[in-house]
């Protein structure tokens, strides 16, 4: 397929040609992974700036995307990949052979620092680009800890994302500084920190919230525009109409009596202290969505079935559906129920599930929002999604639907999210609805749930 590049990838692409570290932000359609491989193209043969490029991204993008979207445009064919995956061996080997692109799992990075620094023979790549750079906005992360080391080492640094900051400003000072090593936002998170932020919830000495001081986005967009280009896919792309649709479960009564009991058990574990509160919050969260799902884990780790309303009205929709449908699962306990009641669903787990899906082969779809949140494009098998079980994450959640609204869609996106009533599930819909989900509004949605 020729690639014809629309005015703001010219853009994207001039900024990678033309900088040695850039990060794009670029909204989720927009076409990063070609951007950046024509750019790449460009800089190994017909600049000859670039001889290794080592791309590190999620697991799933680093099977499928790239290779597929080297074999997808008739300019990058001549490129040589050498997926960095599997077992040591295999990813040993990869790196060995003679290649443009090196694509390695993010969950690879500490690895493949470990092992360059005891073969002793330097750094070989001089190009590296970080897909899904927001993956890495954890300094204490062990992945942030190793790339930092060999950031340094590379001549051009190029960092990928649709979501920079998910959770807020003080994700930016990682992302930033793999791209620059500090010299626009800090050589510390603590001194970026202090710089930028003022202690907001917190209980003594703990703090729980930092909140931005007055001014400070602005002051921190100027200090990385020069080095960051971010582009709304809403100022560049005609996407399909995407409609939200919510649907209502409702518990028999003997249901809704287990389910109060289950809930009052759990939220008895917050306390009232307000340590112990922040501290238990995400774990109580989970156990509250499995509950309105239909089932949760005991500590034996056995699951205890309440209900299955959000299953009956998943095998509605499909029964009444006349195309594939693609469905977000939370739990274990929610595949297998899942799998139960539509035995020929099948299971996002390779590049050939979505080689199948995109094929039109696959009628309903199983997947896990982490499995599939970046990088992965199945706009070309079907445009219905169903939340079976919400996220608190609004990255996740917002990743996963641009699976389907995106570039190349050509239907509208049908988003149905199956609501247990009377649960936590309205409070976690009301949060990804006002694009709050913080830890302050995760705690003031159990406080309300606990009536204090």
């Amino acid at each position: 397929m020729k690639f014809v590049a629309h005015d703001y990838q010219k853009r994207a692409i001039g900024r990678i040609l033309d900088q040695n570290s850039v990060g794009l932000f670029l909204d989720m359609g927009l076409g990063k992974t070609v951007i950046t491989m024509t750019a790449i193209d460009e800089l190994i043969y017909d600049r000859f700036e670039v001889h290794k490029v080592l791309v590190i991204a999620p697991k799933r993008v680093a099977e499928d995307t790239w290779t597929r979207e080297a074999a997808k445009w008739d300019h990058l064919r001549e490129l040589r990949i050498s997926p960095v995956l599997g077992s040591v061996k295999d990813r040993t080997d990869a790196l060995d052979r003679d290649a443009d692109l090196y694509v390695i799992g993010r969950d690879n990075v500490v690895w493949l620092v470990e092992l360059l620094q005891k073969r002793k023979k330097g750094w070989p790549f001089d190009m590296i680009v970080i897909d899904e750079l927001s993956s890495f906005k954890n300094p204490q992360a062990k992945r942030f800890r190793a790339l930092r080391k060999a950031v340094p080492c590379a001549r051009r640094v190029v960092g990928l994302t649709g979501t920079p900051s998910p959770n807020g400003l003080m994700d930016l000072w990682a992302e930033v500084y793999l791209l620059d090593q500090g010299e626009r936002l800090g050589r510390t998170i603590g001194w970026y920190r202090d710089e930028y932020f003022r202690p907001g919830m917190r209980n003594g000495y703990m703090v729980y919230k930092w909140e931005p001081r007055k001014g400070a986005q602005e002051r921190i967009q100027e200090k990385i525009s020069d080095i960051c280009v971010s582009m709304s896919a809403a100022d560049y792309l005609q996407l399909p109409e995407r409609i939200d649709n919510v649907i209502p479960v409702r518990m028999s009564s003997l249901e809704r009596k287990k389910y109060d009991e289950m809930e009052e058990d759990q939220l008895l574990q917050l306390g009232e202290d307000e340590t112990v509160v922040a501290l238990n919050a995400a774990s109580v969260m989970s156990k509250l969505l499995q509950i309105a799902n239909g089932s949760v884990y005991m500590e034996s780790g056995a699951p205890v079935r309440i209900h299955e309303r959000k299953a009956e009205a998943l095998e509605e929709i499909v029964d009444t559906t006349g195309e594939p449908v693609l469905v977000f699962y939370s739990f274990r306990h929610d595949l297998d129920t899942i799998r139960k009641r539509i035995p020929d669903a099948r299971t996002l787990e390779g590049p050939e599930d979505i080689a199948a899906w995109n094929r039109g082969e696959i009628r309903v779809l199983l997947a896990h929002p982490a499995s599939v949140g970046y990088g992965l494009n199945l706009q070309e098998g079907g445009h219905v999604i169903v939340w079976y079980g919400l996220t608190w994450s609004l990255e996740l959640y917002q990743q996963a639907n641009a699976r389907l609204h995106r570039q190349g869609q050509e239907k509208p996106v049908i988003v149905h999210h199956l609501i247990t009533e009377g649960t936590v599930d309205e409070q976690v819909m009301r949060a990804l609805q006002a694009k709050d989900t913080s830890q302050a509004a995760l705690l003031a949605a159990l406080k309300e749930r606990r009536g204090t």
